[in-house]
């Protein structure tokens, strides 16, 4: 049987003469000049954790909706930082599941020295005292109604709550916060938190603000996870921003950072990518996204039924984020991630 051989095309080009010899494929035959040319690196100085705390002693609870991660009581949460530290984790994010009798409309309970955010604080620096911890003073763990501000006749009141969230700044940084990252969305909470943390002698405390918090459907497990989700009556729309924008996000983060925010967080992370760069290429300032809840269990899901390579998607996804601009990641990865960097 003759070979078919195609005829070429009358003043057909060659590939040298279409690319001008540039072949880009060059850099990609071998795996070591790939390493070569690699932009972006994910390292464990990119990860933060954000870890969930309860109330009791030697308590480990199972978050259905997200394999592998857990509440865990002070006594747990310490373990769990002395391991993030030898594995070279630079921060944890704190998050209490507070109990349902210390919730109330106005989420008071914030403002109690003693509270479980805070104890969780003393306990961790006073074990592990060289790893970073942030605290959120958004209401929505100690409110009856899962709303991140104080409701006042069906209407989360944006005044009231920024004073409430500032003093709870000052509390969380006499526990020994690092850094205080607003998730509530409230105008002028930026530059009343500064106010009160330098007022009270906390010059060095930094502010990391959820400059960008979006109003999006990927918090559902971490809504579990903090005990909200049953409470949560409509939805956040009011002050969360609208999924939508972009150029609103802009100016959320411009006015954080003239108020006072020394870093600002992008809040999802994958779905809003254009963000992350937009901030960074505007401001230049370190920008964090918080890889949520809701991207997490995708991906364990997916992977747990076998549709996707789970493990090879974690990193893709996280490696996204810094090919985007971001300076780090909260992330429920992280462990898992640093386990892997330094085998």
């Amino acid at each position: 049987m003759n070979k078919f051989t195609p005829a070429k095309p009358a003043g057909a080009r060659s590939v040298d003469e279409i690319t001008g010899s540039r072949r880009l494929r060059r850099m990609r035959k071998a795996d070591w000049s790939r390493r070569l040319v690699q932009e972006n690196r994910l390292t464990v100085d990119d990860l933060i954790w954000p870890i969930f705390i309860i109330d009791g002693e030697n308590r480990r609870e199972v978050i259905p909706a997200m394999p592998g991660v857990y509440r865990m009581s002070v006594d747990f949460a310490v373990k769990e930082a002395e391991r993030a530290a030898k594995l070279g984790i630079p921060a944890l994010a704190t998050f209490p599941n507070v109990e349902m009798g210390l919730r109330d409309q106005t989420g008071a309970h914030i403002l109690e020295p003693d509270n479980i955010i805070n104890r969780a604080t003393r306990a961790i620096k006073a074990a592990v005292p060289e790893i970073g911890i942030i605290t959120d003073v958004a209401l929505d763990p100690f409110t009856s109604h899962g709303h991140d501000g104080i409701l006042r006749d069906g209407v989360i009141v944006n005044d009231e709550t920024v004073a409430q969230v500032a003093a709870a700044a000052v509390l969380q940084a006499a526990a020994g916060s690092d850094i205080i990252a607003p998730s509530d969305m409230m105008d002028g909470r930026i530059g009343a938190i500064r106010d009160a943390l330098d007022d009270n002698g906390f010059h060095d405390v930094a502010i990391m603000s959820y400059a960008t918090k979006f109003a999006s459907a990927f918090y559902g497990p971490y809504r579990e996870a903090i005990g909200t989700q049953g409470l949560l009556k409509g939805d956040k729309k009011t002050y969360y921003i609208d999924h939508a924008n972009s150029d609103e996000a802009v100016r959320e983060a411009e006015q954080d950072l003239a108020e006072g925010a020394d870093m600002l967080m992008v809040k999802p992370g994958l779905p809003y990518l254009d963000i992350i760069r937009r901030l960074k290429d505007e401001f230049r300032v370190p920008t964090f996204a918080y890889q949520v809840s809701g991207e997490y269990s995708m991906i364990k899901a997916a992977g747990a039924n076998g549709w996707i390579d789970g493990e090879k998607a974690m990193l893709e996804s996280l490696l996204a984020f810094k090919r985007a601009g971001c300076d780090g990641i909260l992330t429920y990865f992280a462990p898992e991630v640093a386990e892997m960097l330094k085998g």
